[in-house]
């Protein structure tokens, strides 16, 4: 289990996703969030940069495309 609740490296994060949340890193599911959080009118991508800020949302968009180049490689 991780100590950090925010992920600081790109295996923690897809721990906390995988893992924690229980949610399967799928090409749509990465898509989506790409799609939703290069979108600052999105009302949860708002949320995230409030809760966050820019660099750190920068570094989540870098590991789900990290993620979909993992899952397009291996395919």
């Amino acid at each position: 289990m991780m100590e950090d609740v925010i992920p600081r490296n790109y295996e923690e994060w897809e721990h906390c996703i995988t893992v924690e949340c229980g949610i399967p890193l799928s090409i749509e599911f990465i898509e989506e969030r790409i799609t939703a959080l290069q979108d600052i009118r999105d009302f949860k991508t708002k949320q995230f940069l409030d809760l966050y800020g820019e660099r750190y949302l920068n570094q989540v968009l870098v590991w789900f495309s990290q993620a979909k180049t993992a899952l397009q490689t291996n395919s």
